[in-house]
C-alpha cells in the first residue's frame, strides 16, 4: 500500500505558543505537526500530501497489497498551532502499480468504491507473465517440446511404439536448436530425455551441434548435466568429441563451483588413461596447458618421469602443483579423485623429512575436522597417500593422523581402499595399545553392532563374510596369505614394509603378536557362541580355521562348539559336509599350516588337540565319515603328528575295507548330475576314501 508523506516547510515563528507536537498515527487517521499556512491550505484547509516512492507488499503470491474497504480512503487531520484549530480532509487512495498492471478502485452501483479482488489481479499478472514468456525466442518450440517431455519422462506408462513416435517428434523440434535449449533449466531436461531415449545417430547429432561449447556447458548450472548424459549414453566418438575441449582449461575448471564436479566425473569415469594423463599434467603448470599433446598423445602424468627428463623445472612444477592443491583444500573442495591423484604425485616426489614433505603433512593434518584425510581414504590414490604418510611420519604425527579416523573405522573396513589404511596402521604404528584402542574398539564384538555409512547395523558376521571388511579382521592371523589379500593390497604393503624398516623401531613379529593378543578374546568368544552361523559360508570357515590356529588365549570352548555340530540336528550335520567345512575340520585336525617351502606342517604352539577331541565324538560313525563327504577329515586325523588313536583308525579301515571300496565303486557308476553341489561334495569324499585305502596299507 502506497505510503503518504507530507511536504516539509521551514518554521516561520518559533516564539508562537504551543510548540509542534509529535504526530500520532491511528488506524486510518494521521495527525500532522503544525505547518505554516499557504495559499493551497487556504483553499483545501489541509496539508498538501504527496505519494511516497515506497510500496509495502502484503506477502501474497502476487506481491501487491490491495486496499481493504476500511482503508479505501485516508482521513488526514492537521493541527495548526497558529490558530489552534483542526482541519480534516479526505485524500483519494493513490493508484498502485505492480508487474505492469495499473489497478484502480471500481465504483459500485450505489456510488461507493469497491476493491478489486486479489484473485483477479493475480490472474492479470499471470497473463502478463505468459505474454512475456511467449515473446522470448523459441518460446513456441520450447512449449511444444516440454509437452512431449512430460509424456516421455513417465517411462513405465508409455508404450514402446508411442515413445518412438514421441522421440521422432521431439527431434524434429530440437534439431538445429540444441544450443538454445540446453542452457535453460526446463528445456535442458528435454534434451537430456532426448539423449536417454534417442538412438546413437540422434545422440551424435546433439553432440555435433554442441561441439565447441562443452567447456561453457560444464560451467553452466543446468547444462553441465548434459555432458554427463552424453558420456553415459554415448560412444567413444562422443567421448573423444567432448573431453579434448577441456584441454588447456583444467586449472580454471577445477576451481569453478560448477565445472569442477563434471570435470572430476569425466576424469574418474569416462576418460581413457591417455586423456586422464593429459588432464592431470595441467596441474603441473601453465606450460602443460599451453603445449597440448599431439595426435599420438604419448604424454605421461607420472611426475617422477617428467622431473627426470627436466630436472631444471622441478621448482616451478612443484610450486605450481602445491599452490593448486592448497587452493582446493582451503576451499574445502576435497572430494575430487583428480585432486587425490595430484596429491599422491606431489608426495611421491618430495624428499622424506624435507621442508616440502613437512609442509605437505601439515596440510593433511591442518583441518580440525579431518575431512581431507577421511575423503582421501576412500579413493585408490588417496588411500595410498595416507598409507605413505603413516609410514613416513613420526610417532606423534601417526597418532594424530589416526585420531582423525575416530568413528570411521567400520566404514573404512568395508571400503575397497579404506581397509588398506587400517592395514598400514597395523604395520607401522609401534604403540600397539593405541592401535588396539583406536581400531579394535570400533569393531563389533559378540554383543555389539556397528553402523555402516550411518545406515544398516552390522555385526561381526557381516565383517567376516564381506570381501573387504574381513581383511582387517583376519590380516593379523593370516599375514601374507594370497587367499586373503588382493594383488593391490600385497603391492601396497610391500612398499609400506620397505619404508617401515627405516621409520619404525619395534620388531614386526612382536608388534603382530601384541595386536593378536588384544584382538583374540572377542573373536574366540564369537566362535564359541556362533559356530553354526560361521560354518554356513566359506569365509566363515576360513575365519574359524585362521583364528583358532593363531589366536592367543583359551580356545577349548570354541573348539568344543565346532565339535558339537557333529551331534546337532540334520541341518547342522549337513553344513559340516560342504567342501569348505570339511577343509576347516581337516585343518584343525592337522593342528597347523602346511609350509610350501619346507613341504612340512608348521604346528601351532600350544597344540590344539582338536584331532583327539573330534575323534572322541565321531568314533561311533567313523565308517560313515570314511565313506562320505568328510573322508578327508579322517585323512587329516591320520596325517596329524600327535593323533593318539592312529592305530585304531587304521584297524577300522582294514576291517571295513569292503565298505570303503564299494563307496568308491558306486561313484564310478553314478548317473547323478556331476555339476551339482552335493555331487561335488560326494566326489571329493570318494577321493578321500581312495586315499584312506592307500594309507591303510602303509
Amino acid at each position: 500500500m502506497a505510503g503518504l508523506k507530507r511536504k516539509e516547510y521551514p518554521m516561520v515563528n518559533s516564539s508562537v505558543k504551543g510548540s509542534s507536537k509529535k504526530s500520532k498515527t491511528g488506524t486510518n487517521k494521521i495527525q500532522r505537526p503544525p505547518t505554516p499556512p499557504s495559499d493551497l491550505e487556504a483553499q483545501t484547509d489541509s496539508d498538501p500530501i504527496i505519494e511516497s516512492d515506497t510500496t509495502e507488499h502484503s506477502g501474497d503470491d502476487d506481491g501487491a497489497s490491495w486496499p481493504s474497504d476500511q482503508e479505501e480512503e485516508a482521513e488526514i487531520i492537521t493541527t495548526n498551532d497558529l490558530n489552534g484549530q483542526h482541519s480534516r480532509a479526505k485524500v483519494p487512495r493513490p493508484q498502485s502499480k505492480h508487474a505492469g498492471i495499473t489497478t484502480e478502485p471500481n465504483t459500485g452501483t450505489d456510488g461507493t468504491k469497491t476493491s478489486e479482488s486479489s484473485r483477479e489481479a493475480h490472474a492479470k499478472q499471470k497473463a502478463v507473465a505468459q505474454e512475456r514468456k511467449a515473446a522470448k525466442p523459441n518460446a513456441d518450440s520450447i512449449a511444444r517440446a516440454k509437452k512431449l517431455w512430460e509424456r516421455l519422462r513417465i517411462q513405465s506408462k508409455v508404450p514402446l511404439e508411442e515413445r518412438k513416435q514421441l522421440i521422432a517428434e521431439l527431434f524434429e523440434i530440437i534439431t538445429g536448436r540444441v544450443k538454445d535449449f540446453v542452457l535453460k533449466h526446463d528445456s535442458g531436461r528435454v534434451i537430456q530425455t532426448a539423449l536417454k531415449y534417442g538412438n546413437l545417430d540422434q545422440r551424435k547429432m546433439i553432440a555435433r551441434e554442441l561441439k565447441g561449447e562443452y567447456r561453457g556447458l560444464a560451467e553452466s548450472r543446468y547444462a553441465k548435466f548434459m555432458i554427463g548424459k552424453l558420456l553415459v549414453h554415448g560412444d567413444d566418438e562422443i567421448r573423444d568429441m567432448v573431453i579434448p575441449e577441456f584441454y588447456g582449461h583444467v586449472r580454471r575448471m577445477i576451481k569453478h563451483p560448477e565445472a569442477a564436479w563434471i570435470l572430476d566425473d569425466v576424469y574418474r569415469g569416462a576418460a581413457t588413461s591417455k586423456q586422464k594423463a593429459t588432464l592431470l599434467r595441467e596441474w603441473y603448470g601453465a606450460e602443460f596447458a599451453i603445449f597440448k599433446p599431439g595426435k599420438d598423445n604419448t604424454a605421461s602424468s607420472d611426475l617422477k618421469l617428467i622431473l627426470a627428463e627436466n630436472p631444471e623445472k622441478r621448482t616451478p612444477i612443484m610450486r605450481s602443483l602445491f599452490e593448486l592443491i592448497n587452493q582446493l583444500v582451503q576451499k574445502k573442495t576435497i572430494a575430487f579423485s583428480m585432486l587425490h591423484d595430484a596429491m599422491l604425485q606431489y608426495y611421491l616426489n618430495v624428499v622424506p623429512g624435507s621442508e616440502e614433505a613437512t609442509e605437505f603433512v601439515e596440510l593433511l593434518k591442518g583441518e580440525e575436522e579431518g575431512d581431507l584425510l577421511k575423503n582421501l581414504a576412500f579413493t585408490k590414490s588417496g588411500a595410498h597417500l595416507v598409507c605413505l604418510a603413516l609410514a613416513y611420519s613420526s610417532a606423534k604425527d601417526r597418532k594424530l593422523l589416526l585420531r582423525f579416523y575416530k568413528n570411521t573405522m567400520h566404514t573404512l573396513a568395508f571400503d575397497q581402499y579404506g581397509h588398506q589404511v587400517i592395514l598400514a596402521a597395523y604395520d607401522v604404528i609401534d604403540d600397539t595399545v593405541l592401535t588396539a584402542k583406536s581400531i579394535f574398539s570400533e569393531f563389533p564384538t559378540k554383543d555389539t553392532k556397528q553402523s555402516i555409512d550411518g545406515g544398516e547395523q552390522a555385526d561381526l558376521l557381516a565383517y567376516i563374510t564381506n570381501l573387504n571388511a574381513r581383511v582387517p579382521i583376519l590380516y593379523l592371523f593370516v599375514a601374507k596369505s594370497s587367499s586373503l589379500l588382493s594383488t593391490e593390497d600385497t603391492a601396497l604393503l610391500k612398499e609400506i614394509h620397505a619404508i617401515r624398516a627405516t621409520t619404525s623401531k619395534k620388531d614386526s613379529d612382536i608388534r603382530r603378536k601384541e595386536l593378536i593378543k588384544a584382538l583374540s578374546p572377542s573373536l574366540i568368544s564369537y566362535i564359541a557362541e556362533h559356530a553354526a552361523d560361521l560354518v554356513q559360508t566359506s569365509f566363515g570357515c576360513q575365519f574359524v580355521s585362521e583364528v583358532l590356529l593363531s589366536a592367543d588365549g583359551e580356545k577349548g570352548e570354541a573348539l568344543q562348539a565346532i565339535i558339537s555340530l557333529t551331534k546337532g540336528d540334520e541341518e547342522q550335520r549337513l553344513l559340516l559336509q560342504t567342501p569348505a567345512a570339511s577343509r576347516m575340520l581337516k585343518t584343525l585336525a592337522l593342528g597347523g599350516r602346511f609350509n610350501q617351502k619346507t613341504k612340512t606342517m608348521d604346528l601351532v604352539d600350544p597344540p590344539l588337540k582338536f584331532n583327539d577331541m573330534l575323534y572322541g565324538e565321531i568314533q561311533p560313525e567313523i565308517v560313515d565319515w570314511m565313506t562320505g563327504p568328510n573322508a578327508f577329515v579322517v585323512v587329516g586325523l591320520l596325517e596329524s603328528a600327535d593323533f593318539s588313536s592312529l592305530a585304531e583308525v587304521k584297524a577300522t579301515i582294514q576291517k571295513h575295507r569292503k565298505d570303503l571300496q564299494n563307496a568308491v565303486d558306486v561313484g564310478k557308476t553314478s548317473d547323478r548330475d556331476a555339476n551339482s553341489q552335493d555331487e561335488k561334495s560326494l566326489e571329493a569324499g570318494r577321493k578321500g576314501t581312495r586315499l584312506l585305502l592307500s594309507m591303510a596299507d602303509k
